[in-house]
Protein backbone atom coordinates (compact mmCIF):
# COMPACT_ATOMS: atom_id res chain seq x y z
CA UNK A 1 0.00 0.00 0.00
CA UNK A 2 1.19 3.46 -1.17
CA UNK A 3 1.28 5.96 1.89
CA UNK A 4 1.50 9.13 -0.90
CA UNK A 5 0.15 9.81 -4.33
CA UNK A 6 2.31 10.58 -7.14
CA UNK A 7 0.55 12.30 -9.15
CA UNK A 8 1.12 14.08 -12.99
CA UNK A 9 -1.09 16.65 -14.02
CA UNK A 10 -1.70 16.15 -17.73
CA UNK A 11 -2.79 19.19 -19.71
CA UNK A 12 -0.92 22.01 -17.42
CA UNK A 13 -2.81 25.01 -18.15
CA UNK A 14 -6.53 24.05 -16.98
CA UNK A 15 -4.64 21.74 -14.78
CA UNK A 16 -3.02 24.79 -13.44
CA UNK A 17 -6.36 25.91 -11.44
CA UNK A 18 -5.46 23.13 -9.10
CA UNK A 19 -2.50 24.40 -7.73
CA UNK A 20 -3.87 25.64 -4.37
CA UNK A 21 -5.38 22.80 -3.80
CA UNK A 22 -2.46 20.21 -4.86
CA UNK A 23 0.14 22.83 -2.05
CA UNK A 24 -2.91 21.87 0.45
CA UNK A 25 -2.24 17.96 0.21
CA UNK A 26 1.02 17.32 0.29
CA UNK A 27 0.43 14.61 2.85
CA UNK A 28 -1.42 12.95 0.37
CA UNK A 29 -0.86 13.80 -2.73
CA UNK A 30 2.75 14.18 -4.46
CA UNK A 31 3.18 16.17 -7.63
CA UNK A 32 6.27 14.62 -9.66
CA UNK A 33 5.56 15.41 -13.40
CA UNK A 34 3.40 18.11 -15.27
CA UNK A 35 2.37 16.99 -19.72
CA UNK A 36 1.40 20.09 -21.80
CA UNK A 37 1.98 20.35 -25.05
CA UNK A 38 3.42 23.67 -24.95
CA UNK A 39 6.51 24.98 -24.07
CA UNK A 40 5.79 28.16 -22.14
CA UNK A 41 3.15 26.20 -20.13
CA UNK A 42 5.72 23.44 -18.80
CA UNK A 43 8.05 26.57 -18.01
CA UNK A 44 5.69 27.87 -15.82
CA UNK A 45 5.30 24.48 -13.91
CA UNK A 46 9.18 23.41 -13.73
CA UNK A 47 9.69 27.27 -12.31
CA UNK A 48 6.92 26.91 -9.37
CA UNK A 49 7.64 23.39 -8.99
CA UNK A 50 11.84 22.39 -9.55
CA UNK A 51 11.51 19.14 -8.59
CA UNK A 52 8.91 18.42 -10.86
CA UNK A 53 9.49 16.17 -14.86
CA UNK A 54 8.26 17.76 -17.11
CA UNK A 55 7.13 16.22 -20.59
CA UNK A 56 5.74 17.16 -23.85
CA UNK A 57 4.28 13.13 -25.12
CA UNK A 58 1.44 11.70 -23.38
CA UNK A 59 2.86 8.43 -24.03
CA UNK A 60 6.34 9.36 -22.39
CA UNK A 61 4.87 10.27 -19.16
CA UNK A 62 2.94 6.88 -19.01
CA UNK A 63 6.22 5.09 -19.17
CA UNK A 64 7.33 6.89 -16.10
CA UNK A 65 7.47 4.26 -13.67
CA UNK A 66 7.29 6.68 -10.47
CA UNK A 67 4.11 7.95 -11.42
CA UNK A 68 1.13 6.31 -9.11
CA UNK A 69 -2.12 8.31 -10.98
CA UNK A 70 -2.39 10.76 -13.93
CA UNK A 71 -5.03 13.88 -13.78
CA UNK A 72 -6.20 14.76 -17.04
CA UNK A 73 -6.87 18.28 -17.63
CA UNK A 74 -7.01 18.20 -21.50
CA UNK A 75 -10.04 18.79 -23.73
CA UNK A 76 -12.75 16.96 -23.29
CA UNK A 77 -12.43 14.92 -26.83
CA UNK A 78 -9.41 12.95 -25.20
CA UNK A 79 -10.53 12.63 -21.64
CA UNK A 80 -11.79 8.43 -22.32
CA UNK A 81 -9.20 7.70 -24.86
CA UNK A 82 -6.49 9.41 -22.38
CA UNK A 83 -8.05 7.15 -19.54
CA UNK A 84 -7.86 4.43 -20.96
CA UNK A 85 -4.72 4.20 -21.56
CA UNK A 86 -3.42 5.37 -18.49
CA UNK A 87 -5.33 2.88 -16.77
CA UNK A 88 -3.46 -0.11 -18.99
CA UNK A 89 -0.37 1.47 -18.19
CA UNK A 90 -1.21 1.16 -14.57
CA UNK A 91 -1.99 4.99 -13.42
CA UNK A 92 -4.72 5.23 -11.18
CA UNK A 93 -7.05 8.24 -13.00
CA UNK A 94 -8.83 11.30 -11.96
CA UNK A 95 -10.39 12.86 -15.11
CA UNK A 96 -11.72 16.68 -15.63
CA UNK A 97 -15.72 16.91 -16.81
CA UNK A 98 -17.10 15.12 -19.26
CA UNK A 99 -15.38 11.46 -18.91
CA UNK A 100 -16.63 10.38 -22.24
CA UNK A 101 -18.47 11.68 -25.41
CA UNK A 102 -19.25 8.48 -27.11
CA UNK A 103 -21.16 5.13 -26.01
CA UNK A 104 -18.76 2.82 -27.37
CA UNK A 105 -15.73 5.32 -24.90
CA UNK A 106 -18.29 4.51 -22.09
CA UNK A 107 -18.35 0.91 -22.36
CA UNK A 108 -14.64 0.81 -22.59
CA UNK A 109 -13.83 2.84 -19.98
CA UNK A 110 -15.74 0.67 -17.62
CA UNK A 111 -14.15 -2.36 -19.12
CA UNK A 112 -11.13 -0.84 -18.72
CA UNK A 113 -11.47 0.01 -14.74
CA UNK A 114 -12.70 -3.89 -14.31
CA UNK A 115 -9.84 -5.46 -15.77
CA UNK A 116 -7.32 -3.59 -14.16
CA UNK A 117 -8.63 -2.94 -10.81
CA UNK A 118 -7.84 0.41 -10.36
CA UNK A 119 -8.69 4.05 -9.21
CA UNK A 120 -11.21 6.03 -11.72
CA UNK A 121 -12.79 9.15 -10.48
CA UNK A 122 -14.35 11.95 -12.59
CA UNK A 123 -13.20 15.16 -10.93
CA UNK A 124 -16.97 16.67 -10.55
CA UNK A 125 -15.85 20.01 -8.75
CA UNK A 126 -20.03 21.13 -8.44
CA UNK A 127 -21.12 18.10 -6.18
CA UNK A 128 -18.43 19.20 -3.79
CA UNK A 129 -19.83 22.98 -3.44
CA UNK A 130 -20.93 23.38 0.51
CA UNK A 131 -24.45 24.01 -0.41
CA UNK A 132 -24.75 21.16 -2.67
CA UNK A 133 -23.05 18.66 -0.35
CA UNK A 134 -25.15 20.23 2.65
CA UNK A 135 -28.78 19.98 0.42
CA UNK A 136 -27.61 16.22 -0.22
CA UNK A 137 -27.09 14.99 3.33
CA UNK A 138 -30.62 16.39 3.87
CA UNK A 139 -32.20 15.04 1.11
CA UNK A 140 -29.85 11.24 2.15
CA UNK A 141 -32.18 11.89 5.71
CA UNK A 142 -35.45 12.46 4.16
CA UNK A 143 -35.83 16.28 5.52
CA UNK A 144 -37.50 16.99 2.18
CA UNK A 145 -39.87 14.28 2.30
CA UNK A 146 -40.22 11.95 -1.10
CA UNK A 147 -38.40 14.04 -4.10
CA UNK A 148 -40.42 14.71 -6.97
CA UNK A 149 -39.01 17.02 -9.21
CA UNK A 150 -35.46 18.57 -9.43
CA UNK A 151 -33.77 21.45 -11.80
CA UNK A 152 -30.53 22.02 -12.83
CA UNK A 153 -28.57 24.26 -15.17
CA UNK A 154 -24.93 25.51 -16.55
CA UNK A 155 -25.74 29.10 -18.02
CA UNK A 156 -22.36 30.60 -19.00
CA UNK A 157 -21.70 32.66 -21.75
CA UNK A 158 -18.18 31.22 -23.25
CA UNK A 159 -18.25 32.32 -26.50
CA UNK A 160 -14.74 34.19 -25.87
CA UNK A 161 -13.31 30.64 -25.40
CA UNK A 162 -14.39 29.37 -28.53
CA UNK A 163 -11.42 30.74 -30.83
CA UNK A 164 -8.09 32.04 -30.95
CA UNK A 165 -6.60 35.74 -31.47
CA UNK A 166 -6.52 35.37 -35.11
CA UNK A 167 -10.35 33.31 -35.16
CA UNK A 168 -9.21 30.41 -35.23
CA UNK A 169 -11.59 27.36 -33.55
CA UNK A 170 -10.66 26.15 -30.32
CA UNK A 171 -11.64 22.65 -29.71
CA UNK A 172 -14.72 24.63 -27.93
CA UNK A 173 -15.44 26.17 -31.06
CA UNK A 174 -15.20 22.43 -33.06
CA UNK A 175 -17.31 21.50 -30.26
CA UNK A 176 -20.44 23.98 -31.01
CA UNK A 177 -19.66 23.79 -34.75
CA UNK A 178 -20.32 19.77 -34.61
CA UNK A 179 -22.96 18.87 -31.98
CA UNK A 180 -26.12 20.25 -30.99
CA UNK A 181 -27.42 18.73 -27.85
CA UNK A 182 -26.19 18.81 -24.31
CA UNK A 183 -22.54 18.75 -24.41
CA UNK A 184 -21.25 19.68 -21.19
CA UNK A 185 -24.05 18.11 -18.13
CA UNK A 186 -22.25 16.94 -15.63
CA UNK A 187 -22.19 19.95 -13.75
CA UNK A 188 -25.46 19.79 -13.57
CA UNK A 189 -26.50 16.62 -13.19
CA UNK A 190 -23.88 15.71 -10.84
CA UNK A 191 -25.19 17.30 -7.69
CA UNK A 192 -28.54 16.24 -8.23
CA UNK A 193 -28.16 12.20 -8.82
CA UNK A 194 -26.23 12.56 -5.86
CA UNK A 195 -29.25 14.14 -3.94
CA UNK A 196 -31.27 11.42 -6.02
CA UNK A 197 -28.82 8.40 -4.59
CA UNK A 198 -28.84 7.57 -8.53
CA UNK A 199 -26.80 4.97 -9.08
CA UNK A 200 -27.06 4.04 -5.48
CA UNK A 201 -28.55 0.74 -3.80
CA UNK A 202 -31.57 1.65 -2.60
CA UNK A 203 -31.49 4.78 -4.63
CA UNK A 204 -32.95 5.61 -8.19
CA UNK A 205 -31.92 5.00 -11.60
CA UNK A 206 -31.74 7.76 -14.90
CA UNK A 207 -34.50 6.10 -17.22
CA UNK A 208 -34.77 8.20 -19.90
CA UNK A 209 -34.59 12.04 -21.75
CA UNK A 210 -35.74 14.14 -24.35
CA UNK A 211 -34.00 17.59 -25.66
CA UNK A 212 -35.05 20.44 -27.49
CA UNK A 213 -32.82 23.30 -28.35
CA UNK A 214 -33.48 26.50 -29.40
CA UNK A 215 -32.43 28.45 -32.64
CA UNK A 216 -28.38 29.59 -33.24
CA UNK A 217 -28.05 33.14 -33.40
CA UNK A 218 -25.65 34.61 -30.44
CA UNK A 219 -22.47 32.91 -31.87
CA UNK A 220 -22.95 34.17 -34.76
CA UNK A 221 -23.21 37.84 -33.65
CA UNK A 222 -20.45 37.23 -31.53
CA UNK A 223 -18.42 36.41 -34.74
CA UNK A 224 -19.89 38.92 -36.39
CA UNK A 225 -19.02 41.62 -34.25
CA UNK A 226 -15.47 40.64 -33.58
CA UNK A 227 -14.33 38.83 -37.04
CA UNK A 228 -16.66 40.71 -39.50
CA UNK A 229 -18.59 38.98 -42.01
CA UNK A 230 -15.64 36.94 -44.09
CA UNK A 231 -15.46 34.86 -41.15
CA UNK A 232 -17.72 32.11 -41.45
CA UNK A 233 -18.72 31.32 -37.90
CA UNK A 234 -20.73 35.09 -38.55
CA UNK A 235 -23.38 32.81 -40.18
CA UNK A 236 -26.02 31.15 -37.69
CA UNK A 237 -26.02 28.10 -40.20
CA UNK A 238 -21.98 27.28 -39.34
CA UNK A 239 -22.95 26.42 -35.77
CA UNK A 240 -24.50 22.86 -34.79
CA UNK A 241 -25.28 24.23 -31.21
CA UNK A 242 -28.52 26.18 -30.68
CA UNK A 243 -28.32 28.70 -28.00
CA UNK A 244 -30.77 27.37 -25.32
CA UNK A 245 -31.10 23.68 -24.71
CA UNK A 246 -33.50 22.50 -22.22
CA UNK A 247 -33.65 18.40 -21.60
CA UNK A 248 -36.08 16.87 -19.40
CA UNK A 249 -34.82 13.68 -17.47
CA UNK A 250 -37.15 11.20 -16.08
CA UNK A 251 -36.03 8.22 -13.40
CA UNK A 252 -37.26 4.77 -12.70
CA UNK A 253 -38.94 6.41 -9.25
CA UNK A 254 -40.78 9.18 -11.47
CA UNK A 255 -38.69 11.72 -10.62
CA UNK A 256 -38.58 14.65 -12.94
CA UNK A 257 -35.28 16.43 -13.75
CA UNK A 258 -35.13 19.63 -15.81
CA UNK A 259 -31.40 20.24 -17.38
CA UNK A 260 -30.67 23.94 -19.11
CA UNK A 261 -27.76 23.90 -20.69
CA UNK A 262 -26.58 27.83 -22.57
CA UNK A 263 -23.23 28.89 -22.77
CA UNK A 264 -23.67 31.19 -25.27
CA UNK A 265 -26.57 33.64 -24.54
CA UNK A 266 -25.34 37.31 -23.55
CA UNK A 267 -25.74 37.39 -19.84
CA UNK A 268 -23.28 36.96 -16.91
CA UNK A 269 -22.82 34.21 -15.09
CA UNK A 270 -25.08 31.51 -13.19
CA UNK A 271 -22.64 30.38 -11.01
CA UNK A 272 -24.86 27.64 -9.95
CA UNK A 273 -28.45 26.90 -10.84
CA UNK A 274 -30.30 24.15 -8.85
CA UNK A 275 -33.56 23.60 -6.92
CA UNK A 276 -35.32 20.54 -5.58
CA UNK A 277 -39.10 19.29 -4.70
CA UNK A 278 -40.06 17.53 -1.99
CA UNK A 279 -43.15 16.65 -0.58
CA UNK A 280 -42.51 18.32 2.41
CA UNK A 281 -39.39 21.08 1.55
CA UNK A 282 -37.83 22.53 -1.28
CA UNK A 283 -34.59 24.27 -1.95
CA UNK A 284 -33.40 27.55 -4.45
CA UNK A 285 -29.91 27.70 -5.14
CA UNK A 286 -28.45 31.04 -5.19
CA UNK A 287 -27.72 32.29 -9.08
CA UNK A 288 -24.86 34.48 -8.20
CA UNK A 289 -22.62 35.96 -5.36
CA UNK A 290 -25.58 38.50 -3.89
CA UNK A 291 -27.76 35.24 -3.65
CA UNK A 292 -27.91 33.12 -0.73
CA UNK A 293 -29.67 29.47 -0.89
CA UNK A 294 -32.94 29.37 0.23
CA UNK A 295 -34.99 26.45 1.69
CA UNK A 296 -38.26 26.13 2.57
CA UNK A 297 -39.53 22.91 4.62
CA UNK A 298 -42.81 22.19 6.51
CA UNK A 299 -43.73 22.98 9.62
CA UNK A 300 -40.13 24.40 10.28
CA UNK A 301 -41.47 28.17 10.14
CA UNK A 302 -43.88 29.62 12.21
CA UNK A 303 -45.67 31.94 9.86
CA UNK A 304 -48.85 32.21 8.71
CA UNK A 305 -47.63 31.25 5.00
CA UNK A 306 -44.81 29.39 3.57
CA UNK A 307 -41.50 31.69 3.21
CA UNK A 308 -38.75 31.03 1.96
CA UNK A 309 -35.46 30.85 4.96
CA UNK A 310 -31.55 31.32 4.37
CA UNK A 311 -30.25 27.37 4.03
CA UNK A 312 -27.67 28.96 6.43
CA UNK A 313 -29.51 28.98 9.12
CA UNK A 314 -29.63 25.20 9.22
CA UNK A 315 -25.90 24.82 8.82
CA UNK A 316 -25.17 24.03 12.69
CA UNK A 317 -27.75 20.56 12.17
CA UNK A 318 -27.24 19.73 8.44
CA UNK A 319 -23.41 21.00 7.37
CA UNK A 320 -22.11 17.60 5.21
CA UNK A 321 -19.68 16.11 7.97
CA UNK A 322 -16.94 16.60 4.59
CA UNK A 323 -17.33 20.27 5.27
CA UNK A 324 -17.05 20.26 8.65
CA UNK A 325 -13.70 18.84 8.59
CA UNK A 326 -12.23 20.41 5.58
CA UNK A 327 -14.13 23.64 5.53
CA UNK A 328 -10.65 25.95 6.17
CA UNK A 329 -8.81 24.34 3.68
CA UNK A 330 -11.29 23.94 0.84
CA UNK A 331 -12.68 27.35 0.91
CA UNK A 332 -9.25 28.64 -0.17
CA UNK A 333 -9.66 26.61 -3.46
CA UNK A 334 -11.38 27.22 -6.50
CA UNK A 335 -15.12 26.28 -7.65
CA UNK A 336 -16.64 26.54 -4.15
CA UNK A 337 -13.62 24.26 -2.74
CA UNK A 338 -14.85 21.96 -4.85
CA UNK A 339 -11.22 21.66 -6.82
CA UNK A 340 -9.62 20.51 -3.24
CA UNK A 341 -12.35 18.26 -2.07
CA UNK A 342 -12.32 16.51 -5.44
CA UNK A 343 -8.72 15.46 -5.54
CA UNK A 344 -8.32 14.84 -1.69
CA UNK A 345 -11.30 12.03 -2.18
CA UNK A 346 -9.00 10.63 -4.79
CA UNK A 347 -6.39 10.51 -3.12
CA UNK A 348 -7.86 9.11 -0.22
CA UNK A 349 -9.63 6.34 -2.36
CA UNK A 350 -6.87 5.60 -3.32
CA UNK A 351 -5.06 5.05 -0.31
CA UNK A 352 -7.53 3.37 1.54
CA UNK A 353 -7.97 1.08 -1.49
CA UNK A 354 -11.74 1.98 -1.92
CA UNK A 355 -14.13 2.83 -4.65
CA UNK A 356 -14.53 6.91 -5.24
CA UNK A 357 -17.46 9.20 -4.32
CA UNK A 358 -17.90 9.55 -8.00
CA UNK A 359 -17.18 6.35 -9.77
CA UNK A 360 -16.48 5.18 -13.56
CA UNK A 361 -20.25 3.96 -13.01
CA UNK A 362 -21.36 7.45 -12.22
CA UNK A 363 -18.84 9.05 -14.60
CA UNK A 364 -20.13 7.16 -17.64
CA UNK A 365 -24.22 8.07 -16.94
CA UNK A 366 -23.78 11.29 -16.51
CA UNK A 367 -21.51 12.23 -19.14
CA UNK A 368 -24.14 9.52 -21.81
CA UNK A 369 -26.07 12.43 -21.38
CA UNK A 370 -23.92 14.06 -24.13
CA UNK A 371 -24.59 11.17 -27.46
CA UNK A 372 -28.12 10.74 -25.76
CA UNK A 373 -29.06 14.36 -26.29
CA UNK A 374 -27.87 14.64 -29.69
CA UNK A 375 -29.54 11.64 -30.21
CA UNK A 376 -32.75 13.03 -29.33
CA UNK A 377 -31.94 16.34 -30.85
CA UNK A 378 -31.52 14.69 -34.24
CA UNK A 379 -34.72 12.80 -34.24
CA UNK A 380 -36.79 16.10 -33.34
CA UNK A 381 -36.84 15.30 -29.31
CA UNK A 382 -37.45 11.85 -29.56
CA UNK A 383 -37.34 10.36 -26.28
CA UNK A 384 -33.92 8.13 -25.81
CA UNK A 385 -33.61 5.77 -22.74
CA UNK A 386 -30.04 6.05 -20.83
CA UNK A 387 -27.79 2.84 -20.90
CA UNK A 388 -27.71 0.16 -18.08
CA UNK A 389 -23.74 0.08 -18.34
CA UNK A 390 -23.66 -2.26 -14.79
CA UNK A 391 -24.95 -5.01 -17.51
CA UNK A 392 -22.46 -7.04 -18.82
CA UNK A 393 -22.32 -5.42 -22.76
CA UNK A 394 -23.43 -7.24 -25.13
CA UNK A 395 -21.39 -7.68 -28.44
CA UNK A 396 -22.42 -4.95 -31.32
CA UNK A 397 -24.81 -3.48 -28.74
Amino acid sequence: MIKCVKLAVVGGRRGAHFKEALNALTDKVQLVAVCDKNEVVLNKWKAEYPGVRAYDDYEKLLEDASVDAVFLATPLFYHAQQAIAALRAGKHVISEVIASTSIEDNWELIETVRQTGLTYMMAENYCYMRPNMMVGHMAEHGVFGEITSAECGYIHDVRELLHDSDGSLTWRGNLFRDYNGCTYPTHSIGPIAKWLGIGREGGDELESLTTFVSKSRSTAKYFHEHFGDKHPGSNPQYWGLGDSTVTLLRTKKGVLITLKYDVQSARPHNMTHYSLQGTSGAYLSGRHEREEPLIWLEGASEAAHPEWESLWRHEDQWEHPVWRRWREAAEKTGHGGGDFLVLEEFATAILEERKPAIDVYDAVVWSSIFPLSVESVAAGGKTVPFVDFKKLKIEGR
